[in-house]
């Protein structure tokens, strides 16, 4: 593998259409490589506005198997640059059963392997578990918490609101990830307090930093911008507040991205930094992995 690898996030406003949006992907890829991105990573559900904030079962017309049309489409992509590309769908598995799900193609355009959302939100404005069943777990070797393999290196792909669960972050690293991508769709309503706002980012950014600080990884998260109207006349919509970043083994920012702007977030992570950060802080040598029985349980009472 590579001792240091340079990383992209496509962070951007909602398309008018998924063949727009996949136009709009090869153009970014195209730059993004261009300027020496050899990851390049997607937000979530990128193909269509973020459908989730009502629940219509209409909606599931969105979804496509993989592979699919997009799979397809997001292939040449990757092949015609010669990247490794995470993208992120709605997938058809069967009819009646869907999840959202990450898609790793490797530089030849071959899919790598897909990771299925296992954390499924349920809040106002964020009704993922109408559309999507959770991922499967261990010891499925397709799904659960397993890196994908690529001719980068392992990729650790989560999804949104897999970040805020240091397990799961954990489990990747256990099983050898190189760095954490997290294609995500998060944002305000637009009625929250402007304190509030500030403490949901900063929650938001501190948590999946700490994931680089506790498992001696980079962090990447690939975040939405813009604003997105609710179908539903009598919600106030999202602002998705963007902010993508990279960060480094010891949750040090190497990019952030704006709020509000569509952007190409680029950075060069090094994983020499990683074993050395491991080293000196060597959380896995010390774990106390005969005294944590109990995380298998909902709560202990």
């Amino acid at each position: 593998m590579s001792r240091t690898l340079t990383v992209a996030a496509i962070q951007h406003t909602v398309k008018s259409s998924p063949n727009d949006t996949l136009d709009f992907l090869a153009q970014q890829t195209a730059k993004a490589k261009a300027n020496g991105a050899d990851l390049i990573v997607f937000q979530e559900l990128h193909n269509t506005a973020y459908f989730c904030q009502v629940e219509d079962a209409s909606l599931f017309d969105l979804a496509e198997p993989i592979p699919g049309p997009s799979t397809e489409r997001l292939s040449a992509i990757a092949r015609a640059n010669a990247c490794v590309i995470v993208a992120s769908l709605f997938e058809k598995r069967a009819p009646g059963l869907h999840h959202n799900t990450s898609v790793v193609f490797d530089s030849d355009g071959s899919i790598a392997g897909t990771f299925r959302k296992m954390h499924i939100p349920d809040d106002p404005g964020f009704y993922e578990k109408f559309y999507f069943a959770p991922g499967d777990a261990q010891p499925d070797p397709l799904n659960g918490f397993h890196p994908v393999a690529t001719s980068l290196g392992k990729i650790g792909v989560l999804i949104c609101w897999d970040q805020w669960y240091p397990e799961a972050a954990r489990l990747m690293a256990l099983a050898g990830a190189d760095l954490l991508v997290y294609p995500t769709a998060i944002g305000w309503h637009p009625n929250d307090a402007a304190d509030e706002k500030q403490r949901q980012l900063d929650a938001w950014l501190t948590i999946q930093r700490a994931h680089a600080i506790a498992n001696g990884i980079p962090v990447v998260s690939c975040n939405r911008t813009g604003f997105e109207a609710s179908p539903d006349p009598a919600s106030d919509g999202l602002q998705f507040w963007g902010n993508s970043f990279i960060c480094g083994p010891q949750g040090e920012f190497l990019a952030r991205a704006s709020a509000d702007q569509e952007e190409i977030l680029l950075a060069t992570v090094d994983f020499q930094r990683s074993e050395h950060i491991r080293r000196m802080w060597p959380y896995l040598r010390d774990r106390r992995i005969d005294a944590y029985t109990h995380l298998t349980r909902r709560f202990i009472d």
